[in-house]
């Protein structure tokens, strides 16, 4: 036997090697089980594995996400210390990444729910940078830390949302980038905000805007009123989806551009022909389940796609369990009930941004003359669909 017999690659005249060095289909077919991150490191094996990678990629348009809730067991929040593990089995490249926590996921002074004692501190650098790192360079990350969450479980379109007033709770939704839809982040404080610098972020002077989500931080400061109205008042006439809140804190993007405790707004302005989106108001006049039922159904009427579409909970911290009579999850169950294939995500914060908007065919808005914007003790539910 000769010396390249006995030491040459025992798989060189086998028939699966050929084929997955050759047959383009079979590999394909292969890379379409491997989870994104994985499939780009095959991705450098060669340049067929390469190209079937690239067309693989093509395909994975579907958005995800990844949630946690209840007391950890190690000093993590229990959604740090989960997002790093399911991100690596997401198949989807993400373009951009709505996150929340809740408040003691950042505040350094973490709170054991479960066994009723302080954990040890987190440091508040420290977590946000961990959770930035997470995904991919090139992906635009919007964090934000609230006293309370809502979330949907990982796993399921189907699964039902849960309300976290309390405890440890979290949640990433991460966007593709899909034909039709331009979804650009955007971050303004004091210093930056301007008629000229919204126009730039899409939010003003853009006839393809269809949804704002926007977050305000640190609005309790001395002329976070000011900077609110006049963040809110280019929009109050557009055709476009208004939604959001009054949060205690982001970390992501970096505020390089404010003071520490500064106030300031960051959110996501979702533009294409494809986006579609409606809200409705859940005001205090609502007050029992079956009165949320009946308001979260009137955005039926928009008659929105169930495939790649987002429900959106804002919430004032003072509604929940306590508003219901110590009834737990009901406009959460609410809107399950009548979308039981739609996952919801959102916050308890304090103060609500958004109106009933039901959007027909043309984006003719109903009763916008008048909404108001600024709410406190309700609730804007939302859907939001990415075509």
């Amino acid at each position: 036997m000769s010396e390249s017999q006995d030491f040459g690659d025992p798989f060189q005249d086998s028939k699966a090697a050929y084929v997955l060095s050759n047959v383009a289909e079979v590999v394909e077919r292969v890379l379409m089980f491997i989870p994104t991150k994985s499939l780009l490191q095959v991705a450098s094996v060669c340049r067929l594995w390469r190209n079937c990678a690239r067309r693989v990629l093509r395909t994975q348009q579907h958005l995800t996400w990844v949630s946690a809730a209840g007391p950890s067991t190690t000093e993590l929040h229990s959604f740090c210390s989960l997002l790093a593990e399911e991100v690596e089995k997401v198949f989807l490249l993400p373009k951009t990444v709505l996150m929340m926590v809740d408040c003691e996921a950042l505040s350094g002074q973490a709170y054991c729910y479960e066994q009723s004692k302080a954990k040890k501190s987190r440091q508040c650098s420290n977590t946000a940078d961990e959770l930035n790192q997470i995904f991919p360079k090139g992906c635009d990350v919007v964090g934000i830390a609230t006293p309370g969450i809502v979330l949907t479980p990982t796993g399921s379109w189907t699964n039902p949302p849960k309300e976290h007033q309390e405890g440890e709770a979290g949640f990433a939704v991460m966007l593709p980038n899909t034909d039709g839809v331009h979804i650009k982040p955007f971050h303004f404080c004091k210093k930056t905000i301007s008629l000229s610098a919204m126009k730039e972020a899409g939010l003003v002077d853009n006839p393809e805007l269809r949804v704002v989500l926007m977050f305000i931080y640190e609005a309790y400061k001395s002329g976070g009123a000011r900077f609110l109205n006049q963040i809110l008042e280019p929009l109050t006439n557009s055709k476009a989806l208004i939604a959001g809140g009054l949060v205690e804190g982001v970390f992501s993007p970096s505020r390089d551009c404010c003071s520490k405790g500064a106030y300031g707004v960051i959110g996501l302005a979702l533009s294409g022909r494809k986006v579609q989106g409606a809200s409705v108001l859940l005001d205090q006049e609502v007050g029992t389940a079956k009165e949320a039922e009946a308001t979260v159904r009137r955005l039926k009427a928009a008659r929105i796609p169930e495939r790649n579409t987002l429900g959106f909970m804002f919430a004032c911290v003072g509604r929940g369990q306590n508003y219901y009579h110590n009834q737990h999850n009901v406009e959460a169950d609410a809107f399950h009930k009548v979308f039981p294939n739609t996952p919801l995500f959102g916050l308890f914060g304090n103060g609500e941004i958004g109106c009933d908007r039901i959007v027909k065919d043309d984006y003719t808005l109903c009763n916008s003359e008048s909404d108001t914007l600024q709410h406190e003790y309700t609730t804007v539910m939302t859907l939001v669909h990415l075509g």
